[in-house]
Protein backbone atom coordinates (compact mmCIF):
# COMPACT_ATOMS: atom_id res chain seq x y z
CA UNK A 1 0.00 0.00 0.00
CA UNK A 2 0.70 3.73 -0.18
CA UNK A 3 3.06 4.83 2.55
CA UNK A 4 4.36 8.21 3.55
CA UNK A 5 6.27 8.18 6.45
CA UNK A 6 7.92 11.70 7.82
CA UNK A 7 11.30 12.53 10.03
CA UNK A 8 13.56 15.23 11.39
CA UNK A 9 11.05 17.42 13.06
CA UNK A 10 12.08 18.76 16.36
CA UNK A 11 12.70 21.44 18.84
CA UNK A 12 14.80 24.28 17.82
CA UNK A 13 15.65 27.87 19.44
CA UNK A 14 14.84 30.84 16.91
CA UNK A 15 17.31 31.28 14.32
CA UNK A 16 18.17 27.36 13.93
CA UNK A 17 17.72 25.10 11.20
CA UNK A 18 15.57 21.35 10.69
CA UNK A 19 16.25 18.72 7.71
CA UNK A 20 12.54 17.34 7.17
CA UNK A 21 12.25 13.77 5.20
CA UNK A 22 9.72 11.67 4.01
CA UNK A 23 10.06 8.32 2.70
CA UNK A 24 8.03 6.86 0.27
CA UNK A 25 6.94 3.40 -0.63
CA UNK A 26 3.96 1.56 -2.31
CA UNK A 27 4.33 3.43 -5.23
CA UNK A 28 6.24 5.01 -8.55
CA UNK A 29 7.62 7.33 -6.44
CA UNK A 30 9.05 9.27 -9.86
CA UNK A 31 6.32 9.95 -11.27
CA UNK A 32 4.20 12.00 -8.73
CA UNK A 33 4.89 15.83 -7.61
CA UNK A 34 4.92 15.63 -3.93
CA UNK A 35 4.41 18.37 -1.63
CA UNK A 36 4.89 19.75 2.02
CA UNK A 37 1.65 20.74 3.79
CA UNK A 38 1.80 22.32 7.41
CA UNK A 39 -0.99 22.78 10.01
CA UNK A 40 -1.12 24.78 13.77
CA UNK A 41 -3.40 24.19 16.73
CA UNK A 42 -6.70 26.34 15.59
CA UNK A 43 -5.45 26.94 11.99
CA UNK A 44 -6.22 25.16 8.47
CA UNK A 45 -3.96 23.26 6.69
CA UNK A 46 -1.70 25.15 4.64
CA UNK A 47 0.67 24.73 1.59
CA UNK A 48 3.85 24.78 2.21
CA UNK A 49 6.05 23.73 -0.95
CA UNK A 50 6.16 21.30 -3.60
CA UNK A 51 8.55 19.63 -6.37
CA UNK A 52 8.25 18.31 -9.65
CA UNK A 53 8.57 14.89 -10.68
CA UNK A 54 12.23 15.25 -12.00
CA UNK A 55 13.39 17.68 -8.54
CA UNK A 56 13.85 20.49 -11.50
CA UNK A 57 11.11 22.85 -10.41
CA UNK A 58 10.48 24.46 -7.21
CA UNK A 59 7.61 25.92 -5.84
CA UNK A 60 7.12 27.79 -2.54
CA UNK A 61 4.67 29.58 -0.50
CA UNK A 62 4.89 33.23 0.19
CA UNK A 63 5.57 33.18 4.42
CA UNK A 64 8.54 30.53 3.34
CA UNK A 65 10.30 33.90 2.56
CA UNK A 66 13.93 32.14 0.66
CA UNK A 67 14.25 30.12 4.22
CA UNK A 68 13.30 26.56 2.76
CA UNK A 69 14.56 24.11 0.13
CA UNK A 70 12.56 21.66 -1.03
CA UNK A 71 14.32 18.41 -2.40
CA UNK A 72 14.05 15.13 -4.24
CA UNK A 73 15.98 11.98 -4.28
CA UNK A 74 14.34 9.64 -6.70
CA UNK A 75 16.66 6.84 -6.62
CA UNK A 76 15.80 6.76 -2.80
CA UNK A 77 12.18 7.48 -2.84
CA UNK A 78 12.89 10.37 -0.38
CA UNK A 79 11.78 13.92 -0.32
CA UNK A 80 13.36 16.37 1.81
CA UNK A 81 12.50 20.17 3.01
CA UNK A 82 15.44 21.92 4.67
CA UNK A 83 14.50 24.72 7.51
CA UNK A 84 16.95 27.17 7.99
CA UNK A 85 16.47 30.41 9.94
CA UNK A 86 13.57 29.22 11.61
CA UNK A 87 11.32 31.61 13.49
CA UNK A 88 8.24 30.74 16.22
CA UNK A 89 5.66 31.65 13.14
CA UNK A 90 7.14 28.01 11.75
CA UNK A 91 6.01 25.96 14.40
CA UNK A 92 3.42 23.67 13.03
CA UNK A 93 3.23 19.63 12.11
CA UNK A 94 4.33 19.24 8.48
CA UNK A 95 2.98 16.89 6.13
CA UNK A 96 4.48 14.60 3.53
CA UNK A 97 1.61 14.74 0.62
CA UNK A 98 1.62 13.01 -2.64
CA UNK A 99 0.50 15.00 -5.93
CA UNK A 100 -2.73 12.91 -7.71
CA UNK A 101 -1.64 14.84 -11.06
CA UNK A 102 -5.44 15.82 -11.16
CA UNK A 103 -6.28 19.57 -12.80
CA UNK A 104 -4.30 21.80 -14.74
CA UNK A 105 -0.10 22.70 -13.76
CA UNK A 106 -0.05 26.47 -12.66
CA UNK A 107 2.82 26.75 -10.10
CA UNK A 108 1.52 27.84 -6.57
CA UNK A 109 -1.83 27.96 -7.42
CA UNK A 110 -1.84 24.33 -8.59
CA UNK A 111 -0.31 23.11 -5.37
CA UNK A 112 -1.90 25.07 -2.86
CA UNK A 113 -5.18 23.56 -3.73
CA UNK A 114 -5.25 20.84 -1.10
CA UNK A 115 -7.64 18.58 -2.79
CA UNK A 116 -5.16 17.67 -5.48
CA UNK A 117 -3.14 15.32 -3.11
CA UNK A 118 -4.60 11.75 -2.61
CA UNK A 119 -2.22 10.68 0.56
CA UNK A 120 -0.76 11.85 3.20
CA UNK A 121 1.95 11.15 5.65
CA UNK A 122 1.04 11.01 9.79
CA UNK A 123 3.27 14.38 9.95
CA UNK A 124 6.38 15.62 11.77
CA UNK A 125 5.97 18.06 14.76
CA UNK A 126 8.47 21.54 14.55
CA UNK A 127 8.98 23.87 17.25
CA UNK A 128 10.32 26.87 17.68
CA UNK A 129 11.00 28.21 20.92
CA UNK A 130 11.70 31.81 22.27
Amino acid sequence: EVQLLESGGDIVQPGGSLRLSCAASGFEFSKHDMSWVRQSPGKRQEWVSSINTGGGSLYYADFVKGRFTISRDNALNMVYLQMNSLEPEYTALYYCARDSGRGYYAGSDYYSALDRYDYWGQGTQVTVSS
